[in-house]
């Protein structure tokens, strides 16, 4: 049975991941757009920078995240002084370091859904008077589709299992940033939270393979679909 705690860290899990995914779908396409479809000097260069997260250990990730949202740091201190608003030891820190650290992961699968259409179909409309945005919008979009559901499930289940970047940059706060990875590792340090590790794992577990096997199912209809055309 899961207690009230239970249930609240299960809901701010699914709410930092929710938000992480929203804001950082729009960041994820465009980033596979250029990579997959532009030419330009230093784009393997670009390429590292995007994937970095995947090779970093995850605490240096939260360090520079410490260092950029800070009050004093770049980012940190303009939101301070603009807004008057901090990402530390808040929710929104916790969706922040989720974000990076499920970037690659989306942006990879978009990248491969989009370099799989077949740019041909796009030159062929554009040839009969389509412009663009309508190309883009009625060919290019639809057949990347899955690979962009793909991309956004396995992200989300990147985001929910994060540990290392957010108890680095955000700590381990009840009711803001303790999501179930860092609830279970505050569990693991009391004599008698057996119990809870054992309910939050078993949930960890359900979330994280719902998520891999729909990304899975995703991935094989949008191989299905591109053998058919």
């Amino acid at each position: 049975m899961l207690s009230p705690a239970d249930w609240a860290i299960i809901w701010l899990t699914l709410h930092v991941g929710a938000v992480a995914m929203a804001a950082t779908l729009p960041l994820a396409f465009a980033l596979a757009w250029v990579l997959a479809r532009v030419t330009f000097p230093g784009k393997i260069l670009l390429d590292g920078v995007v994937h970095l997260p995947l090779v970093l250990p995850p605490v240096v990730t939260g360090w520079l995240l410490l260092l950029a949202f800070a009050p004093t740091g770049p980012i940190g201190g303009w939101l301070q002084a603009w807004f008057g608003v901090s990402v530390l030891f808040r929710w929104t820190g916790a969706a922040i370091a989720s974000s990076v650290m499920a970037l690659p992961l989306m942006v990879r699968a978009i990248r491969l859904s989009i370099e799989a259409v077949d740019q041909r179909l796009e030159s062929a409309a554009r040839t009969l008077g389509a412009g663009r945005w309508h190309v883009f919008r009625t060919i290019t979009l639809p057949l990347s589709m899955p690979g962009i559901l793909a991309g956004l499930v396995l992200g989300f289940a990147r985001s929910i299992g994060e540990f290392g970047a957010t108890i680095t940059f955000v700590s381990n706060v009840p009711g803001q940033t303790q999501t179930l990875p860092l609830a279970i590792y505050g569990a693991l340090q009391l004599p008698d939270g057996e119990a809870i590790v054992i309910r939050l794992a078993l949930v960890s577990v359900a979330l994280s393979l719902a998520a891999l096997v729909g990304s899975e199912l995703l991935a094989r209809r949008s191989g299905r679909g591109l053998h058919v055309l």
